[in-house]
């Protein structure tokens, strides 16, 4: 009997796969794409129905070789790409290169786990191509490459060459952009809040706040309104009218998918999207644990189901039982919804034996991939644990016309807290979930002592920049992308330095706000969450065998085939617009002009390619404040005289002998380092990953460090040298002080 043929897409499947059939099958990969469209031309004839012109990819030609030769030996073949619609066109060309040598059936099998299990029951029950699913995958190629190659050349022309759009990510940076114009044009509201300290025949002391004056709800727009309200009730008497106890029920929430592993990961470990779903592949596709072999210890990572097999739910309810007890275990397993356009098929990421606890493989794996590990393990285990229950309680306190109201809670049964907390709640201590209060057993009609009343400024807040985490989850609110999809779309936007990441922020960059403005006017229909999400619809549709492709993507061209024509027309030419100042080039003594480079507007000589003289422009892009001014100090390398730039990831200083001399250094906040004897200054940093943190200028002889920000402002109540900055998505920004022992806490200015 000869030998049976698998192709899977990965090399390091390669080896667990091995393990698991057994020598009767030759393992061979493709490394992803073996065919895709040209790179330097369009490759779709849009004349003749959208046809492609795939092509071998350049370095594959050796790979494709091999597998033909596998072929011809092989009796069966099983095309085993990944099981979504980019694994089924990997497939779908194999398949098409290796049929005319091979001598038996060719099968495609699916495994959304690399066990024996899954494994040996997707070979004893293969399926065939679903070219339904292969022309979903081909629409959207086409589409992307129909937007890519047709707007980039006009951006090229109009604004400078490099640049580029695309269908989904060029939406992505719009909503970067537009939250942005938001911050900028919000006007901040005045409100004001009293807070009052109270003390009860009881211990312990505990506060509330102005809730509501009669029977509306307590709103002060102003100090003049405050400090009425605080006059009226100083003399007055505070009597308890109110206590209302209810027992709550907190579910756990549902195993990941690929967005909310992709936020957790970020609001937990400080993953970014790419580096979580790079770790989770190799988790997937098999890792060397010991005694145990290279086992793939986590199901496929792009899904958007909710879905777990009937075997994994057994398993984890045993594993409850073992680790925490039967009382953990609900009566009937828990079930998750999924949205309307996931594909059941897929299951949720989860561990694909969960009897591999974390604590016994963590000497065995890298640092990072044992955390993304353990936090999927830990998810699964809670989802198919019982709820918790925690009492909750509110008093409302009543003096004259106005009602302040306390709210506390404590944890009665933990549930499935004993495994996991929520990324929101940060903390559990002494029956204390995050920030919930114990209050004191006090009875109603019970008189209370008034230890201390005031009122607090506040501003309304503008919405909130987009993290990593927040642009993900709002992609998949909006339907923009798939789950394959949302790391690449960040990836790709940060890489063309359309947007940069500060402080686990994003921003626009000046170019990114420029090529995004220019889309939006010019194409406003595709430029739409709702076009792109509508899209993303239709290609379900096709996969579903509702729709044909042809038919999509003659839809959308039309309509966009006119609208490049009037842009060709109309878009705005930046290029050919050049700004006048009244700067005189060092150089030559030319006049300077405002150009557009890659990192926004810069300074460059109106006698260009004969001099070739550049500067940095002011912050405020008008061309009247050079960036170049001279600071204090010297440099440290050559004594010359130091200046300030503007670089990629914002202001620095640097050596005006440049390129002569490369000295540069960060801008210090005017901040002393708090590291008792060390006479240095806090600096703005950034690490190997482009992470933003704030550091010593004695580095490495002083090792402070900070992921939040200080700010010069010494804390009132404890005295401390500084206080920080912290942001929250229900608070706003914030102030506090990181002194241990203080609980100092105010709010920050409007953004």
């Amino acid at each position: 009997m000869g030998k049976s043929l698998l192709i899977v897409e990965s090399p390091t499947k390669v080896q667990t796969l091995k393990k698991i059939i057994g020598k009767n099958f030759v393992v061979k990969a493709s490394v992803g794409h073996l065919k895709d469209l040209p790179k330097k031309k369009l490759g779709v004839d849009v004349d003749n129905d959208f046809a492609p012109d795939y092509i071998t990819i350049r370095g594959k030609g050796k790979i494709l070789n091999e597998l033909k030769t596998a072929a011809k030996k092989a009796d069966t073949i099983y095309l085993a790409p990944d099981p979504d619609r980019e694994g089924e066109a990997i497939a779908h060309h194999i398949f098409s290169e290796v049929s005319k040598f091979a001598k038996g059936k060719i099968y495609r099998v699916m495994f959304n786990e690399i066990t024996k299990r899954a494994v040996t029951e997707a070979i004893e029950h293969p399926t065939e191509l679903n070219p339904n699913k292969v022309n979903a995958q081909q629409a959207r190629r086409i589409l992307d490459r129909l937007v890519g190659y047709k707007i980039s050349p006009l951006l090229w022309k109009k604004v400078q060459r490099g640049l580029s759009a695309g269908r989904v990510q060029s939406v992505a940076l719009r909503m970067v952009c537009d939250r942005e114009r938001e911050i900028r044009e919000f006007k901040p509201e005045e409100y004001w809040t009293i807070t009052a300290d109270f003390k009860g025949e009881t211990p312990p002391e505990f506060q509330a706040k102005l809730f509501k004056i009669g029977n509306d709800k307590a709103e002060i727009g102003n100090e003049e309104a405050a400090n009425k309200i605080l006059k009226e009730v100083e003399s007055g008497e505070f009597v308890l009218k109110e206590i209302v106890k209810k027992e709550r029920k907190r579910n756990p929430s549902a195993p990941f998918i690929t967005s909310t592993l992709q936020q957790e990961a970020s609001s937990k470990l400080n993953f970014s999207p790419k580096k979580t779903m790079m770790l989770a592949q190799r988790l997937y596709e098999g890792i060397d644990i010991g005694e145990r072999g290279t086992v793939g210890l986590i199901t496929y990572m792009r899904t958007d189901s909710t879905r777990i097999a009937q075997e994994a739910v057994d398993a984890v309810r045993d594993q409850i039982g073992e680790l925490y007890g039967e009382k953990y275990i609900p009566k009937e397993p828990n079930t998750f919804k999924s949205k309307k356009s996931a594909q059941e098929a897929h299951e949720a990421i989860r561990p694909t034996d969960v009897s591999i606890l974390p604590k016994e493989i963590k000497g065995k794996l890298e640092k990072d991939l044992f955390l993304l590990y353990e936090l999927i393990w830990v998810r699964f285990t809670a989802c198919q644990m019982v709820s918790a229950v925690l009492d909750t309680t509110h008093f409302d306190i009543h003096c004259k016309d106005y009602i302040f109201r306390a709210n506390g809670s404590i944890l009665k049964f933990d549930g499935f807290i004993r495994a996991y907390l929520e990324s929101d709640d940060k903390r559990l201590s002494d029956g204390i979930l995050g920030a919930d209060r114990i209050l004191p057993p006090l009875k109603e009609k019970d008189v209370l002592e008034l230890l201390k009343i005031g009122g607090e400024q506040h501003f309304t807040q503008p919405p909130p920049r987009y993290s990593e985490a927040t642009l993900v989850k709002a992609l998949e609110e909006k339907g923009v992308g798939r789950p394959s999809t949302y790391a690449s779309i960040i990836s790709v936007i940060k890489d063309r330095d359309y947007i940069k990441l500060e402080e686990r922020k994003l921003f626009p960059s000046e170019l990114g706000d420029l090529v995004s403005e220019l889309l939006v006017e010019n194409f406003p229909n595709l430029m739409t969450e709702e076009f792109t999400a509508n899209m993303e619809d239709q290609l379900d549709l096709i996969e579903d065998g509702k729709t044909e492709w042809v038919k999509t993507l003659r839809s959308f061209y039309d309509p966009f085939q006119k609208d490049l024509e009037k842009a060709e027309e109309k878009m705005r030419d930046i290029k050919g617009k050049v700004e006048e100042t009244d700067e005189v080039c060092e150089k030559c003594e030319k006049p300077m002009v405002i150009k557009w480079g890659r990192f926004g507007k810069f300074m460059a000589c109106s006698g260009y390619p004969e001099c070739k003289s550049t500067k940095e422009i002011g912050g405020d892009g008008d061309g009247k404040g050079p960036m170049n001014e001279s600071v204090e100090g010297s440099c440290d390398k050559c004594g010359g005289t130091l200046v300030m730039k503007m670089g990629r990831f914002g202001k620095f200083i640097a050596c005006s002998s440049y390129p002569d001399c490369k000295f540069t250094k960060p801008i210090s906040l005017g901040i002393a380092c708090p590291e008792e004897g060390c006479k240095g200054q806090v600096l703005s940093r950034r690490s190997k990953k482009g992470r933003s943190f704030y550091g010593c200028s004695e580095y490495p002889n002083c090792k402070f460090v900070s992921w939040d920000k200080p700010v010069a402002e010494p804390c009132p109540q404890c005295g401390a040298p500084y206080l920080v900055e912290k942001w929250k998505r229900n608070e706003g920004k914030s102030l506090i002080c990181k002194a241990e022992g203080c609980d100092f806490k105010k709010a920050g200015e409007a953004a």
